[in-house]
């Protein structure tokens, strides 16, 4: 199982961005199983052609999420993120729920505005 990532120079997205999005997909998608390990930041930077703050960020942001786990000098590793994630996606839905209705939203303008985004960043 190989880590594959391609960073597009011209994209709007920030490279860190690019990164962690396409290593999180390939942990949810299952290509990179529970427990491998990820390349070093300094030889992930040097692979893409990075600076190592860059990747550095990206697998700051991965291991807040809960999708990647550092073992100190073992090494990154991708970590058993679904509960993690599921976790994160209900606290977020919850504090949402209780602003839309703090703001006097109804039921049906609160789910709109989720449809809406939803639309937004996954398409129709």
């Amino acid at each position: 199982m190989t880590l594959k990532i391609s960073i597009d120079a011209g994209s709007p997205t920030a490279p860190y961005e690019q990164l962690r999005a396409q290593i999180s997909d390939q942990v949810r998608s299952g290509r990179l199983p529970v427990g491998h390990k990820l390349p070093t930041v300094r030889g992930l930077a040097g692979e893409l052609g990075l600076a190592a703050n860059t990747v550095a960020k990206a697998y700051r942001v991965l291991e807040t999420d809960g999708v990647i786990e550092t073992r100190g000098r073992a090494g990154t590793f991708v970590a058993a993120a679904g509960d993690a994630a599921a976790r994160q996606a209900a606290t977020a839905a919850a504090a949402y729920v209780a602003e839309a209705h703090r703001l006097g939203l109804g039921r049906a303008d609160a789910e709109a505005a989720v449809a809406d985004a939803l639309r937004a960043v996954y398409g129709p």
